[in-house]
């Protein structure tokens, strides 16, 4: 028995993130650029106004004191989306939609469990997290986190900043905007949201003459290029940086992104 537990403990220890490859899922990819009628995220900016703090470089959510109406009205805001056919409307509405959807699903997801010390916990027994797990239906199509990020919102926008705008809930993410996407602001709040990240030491820190970069720079090298592209995107948004990636570290914190 102490044989197994031990074998099952380094078998379970082994499991690390592996970032998913965009794969675009084709049935998404419409819209109707007429239609300028806009989707309200009223509820969700209410959750982020009552429970989203500032704290240095971070932002975090006060879990604990989610009130029981307030975790039904974030339920609702999930039902009122998924209700929506995000496909007859226009691209710039379609990109917030499934922003804030990923955000108040991850954020559903942990107030379900918590309290909890990582993200990473959750899934089942073999999963690192619960990216994988089905989480919502829309249009008759159950969807995944993972469906929302890696199979619409990188393939269809392929925007690397896509990176700064869904939250994974934890501490080496870049940060839970406290606005929620619109058509109208997502640009601002995708620049802002980089630079944030960009010029904070969760996204780039120096230890000697090694840079320590976020994971997510290795996890999502293809969305944004090469070393020399990928320089130029960080100097784009720390303009005084001067790195230079041969001497290159990589690291992230899956500790919850926990106001308590």
């Amino acid at each position: 028995m102490k044989f197994f537990l031990l074998s099952f403990s380094l078998l379970f220890s082994s499991f690390s993130f592996s970032a998913p490859k965009a794969d675009l899922w084709s049935y998404w990819n419409s819209s109707d650029e007429l239609n300028s009628q806009a989707i309200s995220h009223t509820k969700w900016q209410y959750f982020l106004d009552s429970y989203v703090v500032e704290n240095g470089e971070n932002t975090l959510v006060r879990y604990k004191d989610v009130t029981l109406s307030d975790k039904q009205q974030l339920k609702s805001y999930i039902s009122d989306m998924a209700k929506l056919d995000p496909r007859t409307y226009n691209k710039a509405e379609q990109y917030a939609y499934w922003v804030n959807l990923y955000n108040a699903l991850t954020v559903d997801i942990i107030l379900a469990d918590y309290p909890i010390k990582s993200i990473t916990k959750l899934g089942g027994l073999f999963s690192f997290g619960p990216w994988g797990d089905e989480v919502v239906m829309v249009t008759g199509e159950k969807l995944s986190l993972n469906d929302i990020e890696h199979r619409i919102l990188r393939p269809i926008w392929q925007d690397a900043r896509t990176h700064y705008a869904v939250n994974c809930a934890s501490l080496g993410c870049p940060n839970l905007q406290p606005v929620a996407f619109d058509a109208n602001n997502q640009e601002m709040l995708l620049e802002q949201a980089a630079g944030s990240f960009i010029n904070s030491d969760k996204g780039i820190s120096l230890s000697g003459n090694t840079f320590i970069l976020s994971s997510i720079y290795e996890w999502f090298a293809v969305d944004f290029g090469s070393d020399e592209a990928l320089i130029k995107h960080l100097t784009k948004y720390r303009p005084t940086l001067s790195p230079s990636l041969d001497k290159v570290k990589y690291d992230y914190n899956w500790d919850l992104n926990d106001a308590n």
